[in-house]
């Protein structure tokens, strides 16, 4: 059985819970997330694993990177990371990762990529099961009126990440 490094990292918006692997950074959540226990849980069966306190090699370049994007405009992570899955969670994921920074796409817009526009639920519920909050920026993700909807970590962390990378959340400016 493998284990998990886990680390609270501080951030402008609140804490947030890291986990890692050898392979790559695997949970990165906020710690007042409802849903929180219920990732963790996913991933430590979906990798086999159990969590330990303990400080990974790769926490630091993740804390480096989440402040060179808080305060220097980082507009992509290079830190390995590891998100098990579903296919169909993964290529959701994957399509997160493709969303420019700055840039925001509608549940609408993202399930026409994946290639089925009435899969809009099932790329929403996708979407929030993400547990690399900031790193697949899942936060890029707004309802098709423009508003800033279903986001896990809270709206107001949504709207503080979007105003942060400039993206334009006004009707009829989402592509």
């Amino acid at each position: 059985m493998q284990s998990i490094s886990t680390k609270t990292i501080e951030t402008p918006i609140g804490e947030m819970m890291a986990g890692a692997v050898d392979e790559g950074i695997c949970l990165l959540e906020f710690h007042d997330r409802r849903m929180l226990p219920l990732q963790w849980d996913r991933i430590r069966q979906q990798l086999n694993a159990e969590t330990i306190t303990d400080n990974h090699p790769l926490f630091a370049q993740l804390e480096t990177e989440l402040a060179e994007y808080f305060h220097e405009g980082r507009q992509s992570f290079d830190v390995p990371i590891i998100y098990p899955g579903s296919p169909f969670q993964v290529k959701v994921w994957e399509s997160l990762l493709k969303i420019p920074y700055g840039k925001v796409r509608s549940y609408h817009y993202q399930s026409e990529l994946l290639g089925n526009p009435k899969a809009i639920r099932a790329m929403a519920k996708a979407n929030g099961d993400n547990r690399l909050a900031i790193i697949i920026p899942c936060h890029r993700i707004i309802g098709s009126n423009g508003e800033m909807v279903g986001y896990g970590g809270k709206v107001w962390r949504k709207k503080y990440l979007l105003e942060l990378e400039g993206a334009l959340v006004k009707q009829g400016s989402l592509f």
